[in-house]
């Protein structure tokens, strides 16, 4: 029986995922950074010497050091600058124009052979393109609400190779590349540069971008991951559940622990995010939540998007908008929107999940493929080259077997919930954990059996599981997640000594952060159990106390 399990399991990490791609080099990069700001070099250089991008495809322009720049500006000190020196330095090959239409309905691309395929914009190079009420284009055939002409820097720059055409710059273009599934159709010869940017609030948040990307490619993205939806039914605006939804499913049926929050509120500033590997929510102005209080840890080469309309309308911060504060917090890629795109305009989430795990894109590739249009608002910060799934799940766990690497455990709970997405039975699941001796030495694969004895209503085996994990190391956030989540099984199993002693020491390690209420007033109901009237009566007037904050 040993061996089949085993057998199963390979199978199943084979079958989980398919790369399309191996990964590329910087020689497929050209790097812009602001030759005004000597920090935009340094962040270029950085970049530059960890992806190994040839010395003369590093361009610096001199642009503005605001995180706007003028159209005009745009224009001459960037857009046709940039397209010269590629041209020049024969990175593009040009042929003859021709007026033929591609597919999408945009001019053919005139680019007959491209040595590169990346854009990255480095720290200093301006996020957006002001308005130009200058310009004259017809708009009868745009709806009122696009006929505008701000765009993201990123995603003006991805139609570089059909700037010869003179497309209007009023409202949105389709994207050549939308929805594909073949990589390397994502080219210049088809009309399209994948543009993203090395960036955030601080220079160096910008150069920890892709040194984490590197590490997580090199040592696996593992953790969990979040969705936060809304239960939306407005039809205007189901759209953005519906691709959360599916994107969480995909992840899950992936194997990865999905943790979703299906309120019409974000994630409450109380809630524990321990390991993210993935963040997909929306929809608040600005960082709520975890996010504001360190509730929230990003694993290395961990991916976040909040999806809102104005989540990248400036990304040298930390405490508003969306995109800043994320990169803040930690996570080396995510997207985001510079002005108002509708939600039809912004990134199909359940799109770039399925290219960037199943198919194996590149974090580039998966985020120009998953937005619908460009010459519009949506821009893409992280390493666009970071691919972490370009080995497959089977390669991956294998390696980490070899080295007796404590990612390990990842690895296994990844198998565990892509045979649980086939119905496997709990039995298989035991039977896997007894032959395994990683299993026994993981508080992560220790809750994960707990869970599932808790899910088939077996209770007292499910306690016992969380308390055989509650006693193995695990990082501060896991262990109050878990916490959380067996004192009030405890006391529903006339276990109050052991709830007390759990709330007493989520008060003690997170005073700061804690739900006191709640856990106020659970410790007074928890105290009366236990003939502890006094305690039971300050708990209940430290609970109105904190109700009135």
């Amino acid at each position: 029986m040993a061996g089949r399990i085993i057998v199963i399991f390979i199978c199943s990490l084979l079958a989980a995922g398919v790369p399309a791609f191996s990964a590329e080099t910087g020689a497929s990069v050209v790097l812009v950074y602001n030759s005004s700001m000597p920090v935009s070099k340094e962040v270029a250089d950085h970049y530059a010497a960890k992806r190994d991008v040839p010395a003369s495809q590093v361009l610096g322009f001199d642009l503005p050091q605001t995180e706007t720049i003028p159209r005009d500006e745009f224009r001459s000190k960037l857009q046709q600058p940039l397209w010269n020196e590629l041209r020049e330095r024969k990175l593009l090959t040009y042929g003859e124009s021709s007026s033929e239409k591609a597919g999408s309905g945009l001019p053919k691309s005139n680019v007959t052979e491209s040595k590169i395929r990346y854009i990255v914009l480095c720290y200093g190079v301006p996020l957006k393109i002001l308005p130009d009420t200058s310009v004259n284009e017809p708009v009868e055939h745009l709806q009122q609400e696009l006929r505008r002409n701000e765009a993201a820097v990123d995603s003006e720059l991805t139609l570089l190779p059909l700037l010869d055409h003179k497309l209007a710059i009023t409202g949105p273009v389709p994207n050549p590349a939308g929805l594909a599934t073949n990589n390397l159709a994502i080219n210049p010869t088809n009309g399209v540069l994948i543009v993203a940017r090395i960036d955030g609030p601080t220079p160096e948040i910008a150069k920890g971008l892709v040194d984490k990307a590197i590490f997580a490619e090199e040592n696996g993205l593992w953790g969990n991951a979040y969705f936060d939806t809304r239960s939306i039914t407005n039809a205007a605006f189901r759209q953005g559940d519906e691709m959360l939804k599916a994107g969480a499913e995909l992840t899950r049926l992936y194997g990865f622990e999905v943790v979703n929050e299906p309120s019409n509120h974000t994630f409450p500033p109380t809630t524990p995010l321990n390991d993210i590997a993935f963040y997909f929510g929306w929809y608040d102005q600005s960082v709520s939540g975890p996010f504001t209080n360190g509730m929230a840890e990003f694993r290395p080469g961990a991916v976040a998007y909040h999806l809102h309309s104005f989540s990248s309308r400036a990304l040298r911060v930390t405490d508003v908008w969306w995109t800043g504060p994320l990169l803040a917090a930690g996570a080396t890629a995510t997207m985001g929107c510079t002005e108002e795109p509708y939600l039809q305009g912004t990134p199909q989430i359940n799109v770039f999940i399925y290219r960037f795990l199943q198919l194996g894109f590149s974090f580039g590739e998966a985020a120009l493929a998953s937005q619908p249009i460009l010459s519009w608002q949506i821009a893409v910060v992280g390493d666009p080259l970071y691919r972490p799934f370009a080995k497959n799940q089977k390669e991956r766990h294998a390696e980490l077997e070899a080295r007796k690497d404590k990612n390990l455990e990842w690895s296994i709970l990844m198998w565990v919930n892509f045979r649980l997405a086939q119905n496997a039975s709990l039995n298989e699941i035991e039977k896997y954990y007894l032959q395994t001796p990683v299993t026994r030495e993981s508080a992560l694969l220790q809750e994960k059996l707990g869970d599932i004895f808790k899910s088939q209503g077996k209770l007292i085996d499910a306690i016992d599981f969380y308390s055989r994990a509650l006693k193995l190391p695990m990082n501060r956030l896991q262990k109050l997640s878990l916490e959380l989540k067996v004192a009030p099984l405890l006391s529903s199993m006339n276990r109050p000594e052991e709830a007390y002693e759990i709330y007493q020491g989520i008060l003690r390690d997170f005073p700061k952060t804690s739900d006191k209420k709640v856990l106020y007033e659970r410790l007074a109901r928890v105290a009366a159990r236990l003939k502890k009237n006094d305690e039971a009566q300050e708990f209940e007037r430290l609970a109105r106390e904190h109700a009135e904050l």
